[in-house]
This record gives structure tokens, sequence and C-alpha cells, in this order.
């Protein structure tokens, strides 16, 4: 018994019968003008060439915006009206685009359809996907528009392009301090809200942002990951390794714009920079004295507490201050090495040479009392006391 025949449906219908067939057969009988890429559909090749015209037919009717396809402008046009067609199945959530809404719905399903051709690891969108294969190629095809620098995603590429350009289209919704990544928007108006949902597992101590949290923890396990490539110390941050590989290369890639002199740290720079514009952008906030530095208003701002964080550990006097704290250890330590060094070497000496006798009597040799008299006198002022325990005491009166 012969085989029942399929007719296409298109062709009962006389509808699209070329485009059906060509998709059977394979054939794409419309060619690009521009580059002779061939395409089954002759609406798809028009979409294409209009890639290489520049041709943009459809205007978003709110802002006049182009478009060289409908679909692209339509969704566009959502964004001016707010309306999210495409609801996601599990949770309701609501999206402008159909492309959007599927991909939130694998994080419900967990479901990667894209899979890596290098590695076989598996994403859940395509960018990703090709985003992540390009770490096996090497293939870098987005170039900045004013240095030529080569970048792999171009997300990447449009944050560098900002450091030439200086825009910044990230706006602080509490202070309209304004930034040039949305990531670190996001992380400046944390310190408003207060919220910190990264919590260290060793202290439970709260942070703000993860990789804060992160650097947090290896203080509890010494970890240091990122090592000098020239001398082989080791770091618990990549930025604090790169700072210090630079006293190794010289390198200072910071210039301030207004002297053009060059520092090997972002933040000295800022702060030098300062001294030509004059801004102080730290501000007492209780009497609104202003600072150009940031430690400088916290040392101000203690007048006004009477906070003294600083605490020797000798005498446990306490600072407002850390040169001041630092100063004053230093003065404990040189007494304690004059008690417990100098002096000790001296009357273990005296005690070990011979002294003379006359008429009975026990008397010191000459050399012995002028070594007593040198280790007697202040190293600070050079004054000479008459005894160990009047020399300890003129080195408190130092430190008052």
């Amino acid at each position: 018994m012969r085989g029942k025949t399929h007719e296409c449906k298109h062709f009962r219908a006389g509808v699209a019968s070329n485009t059906c067939h060509s998709t059977r057969t394979g054939v794409k009988p419309y060619t690009c003008k521009y580059c002779k890429k061939c395409f089954i559909r002759s609406s798809t090749c028009k979409k294409h060439e209009r890639t290489h015209s520049g041709v943009k037919p459809y205007t978003c009717q709110y802002c006049k915006k182009c478009f060289n396809q409908s679909p692209d402008c339509k969704k566009h046009e959502r964004t001016h009206t707010g309306v999210k067609p495409c609801t996601c199945k599990y949770c309701k959530k609501c999206f402008s685009q159909s492309s959007q809404c599927k991909e939130h719905e694998r994080t419900h399903t967990g479901e990667k359809p894209y899979t890596c051709q290098y590695c076989k690891k598996c994403f859940s969108r395509l960018g990703n996907c090709k985003e992540h294969e390009r770490t096996h190629t090497g293939v870098k095809p987005y170039t900045c528009q004013y240095c030529k620098k080569c970048f792999s995603r171009l997300g990447t590429c449009k944050k560098h392009e900002r450091t030439h350009t200086g825009v910044k289209p990230y706006t602080c919704k509490y202070c309209k301090k304004c930034f040039s990544q949305s990531s670190n928007c996001k992380k400046h108006e944390g310190t408003h809200s207060g919220v910190k949902p990264y919590s260290c597992k060793y202290c439970k101590k709260c942070f703000s942002q993860s990789s804060h949290c992160t650097t947090h923890e290896r203080i509890h396990t010494g970890v240091k990951p990122y090592p000098c490539q020239y001398c082989e110390k080791c770091f618990n941050q990549s930025s604090t390794c790169k700072k210090h590989e630079r006293i190794h290369t010289g390198v200072k890639p910071y210039p301030c714009k207004y002297c053009k002199k060059c520092f090997n740290e972002s933040s000295t720079c800022k702060k030098h920079e300062r001294t030509h514009s004059g801004v102080k952008p730290y501000s007492c906030k209780y009497c609104k004295k202003c600072f150009s530095q940031s430690s400088n208003c916290k040392k101000h701002e203690r007048t006004h507490t009477g906070v003294k964080p600083y605490t020797c550990k000798y005498c446990e006097k306490c600072f407002s201050q850390l040169s001041t704290y630092k100063r004053h250890e230093e003065k404990h330590a040189m007494v304690n090495s004059l008690e417990h060094n100098k002096h000790g070497q001296y009357l273990k000496r005296r005690n070990q040479e011979p002294s003379t006798t006359h008429g009975g009597k026990k008397s010191s040799l000459t050399e012995e009392n002028s070594s007593q008299i040198e280790s007697l006198t202040c190293w600070i002022c050079q004054e000479e006391c008459s005894s160990m325990a009047c020399l300890i005491q003129h080195y408190n009166d130092h430190m008052r």
C-alpha cells in the first residue's frame, strides 16, 4: 500500500508557499545587497539591510527616538507607558518584554538551555553563554571609540568609555549624587538605607556589600590570596596588592589635573587636587566647619565629643589623635630602653669592675664615676640627673 501524500497547508491556503518550502529545503533566495548574506524570508533580509544603511523607519511616539525594527520600537514605548503585558506564570511578576519574562521564569525552573561549546558549562541566558565563550576564544569584539582598547563585553566597554567622557548616568535617589556605574550607585544607596544584608560567618558583623564581608572574613581566616609578583608578599585585598606593586614598579598612574604631578593612589591624587581647587567636602556635623580631608574632619569632631579612642599600652592614658598617641608611646619605649638596657648594662658593669680600697674603705674608680654621670643624662634634653629615680621622673615630666 502506497504511503499517504502530505500536502503543505500553506499551499492549500495559498499563503507564503515560498517561505514554507524554503524552510523545508534550506533554500535562501533573498540576498543582502551589501554583504551578500542570504535569508529565507524577504522581511528578514530587509531588516538586515537596515544594519548597513542605518535606516530607522520606526519612531517612538513619545520621544521621537528611531528604531530599525518595529518590535524594538514597541518595546521602547513601554518604557514610557509602563505597560508590562508579560506575566511570570510562577510568581505573577510582570515584564514589559517577553524575553525578560522567559529569562525570569528560568530562575524558578532552574533551566539552563545554553551550553558553552568549549567546556559544556550551562547558562540560563544566551548573552551570558556567549560572553563566557569569549573567555575561551579571547575574542574582544567591542572597541572603545576614544582609545581603541578592546573588551569582550559591551557593558564593560561602555563603562570604560565613561572614564573618557565623565558621564555619570546613575543618580542616588536619596542625595542625587551621580555615578558612572549602576553597581556603585546601588552600593552608595545602601549607606543611606542602612541595610546590611551580608553577615560575617565568624563574628556576625554585618556589611552592606558582599565584597566587604568577604574581605572582612579573611581577617578571621588569615587568607591572603593576592601575592605580589615582585616580592612574594601576600595581601587579603586585590587593590592593596596592586598599590604595593607600584612601590616596585614606580608607576604613578594618577596625574593631578591642575599641575600634572603624579600619584600612585587615586585617593592621594584627589586629596592633592583639593589643595588647588580649595574644595572642602567634609563638614563637621556639630559646627559645620569644613575640611578637605575626611581624617581631619573626624579629628575635629572629637573636640566636640571628647572621644579619645587611642589608649597607651603602658599607662592606659587616652588620646584623641593617633599622632599624639604614638609620640607618647615612643617616650615610654625610650624610658624602658634606658631602664632595662643602658642602666642594666651599667649596673652589671659596675658590679663586675674591681674597686680600689684606701684605708680599708671601698672607693669607685674615676672612670666608673664618669660612666655613671653619662648614664644619668636625659636622651631628650641632655640634662644630667643625680639618680636613677630622678632620671625616670624627669622622663615622666617630658611625657606630660
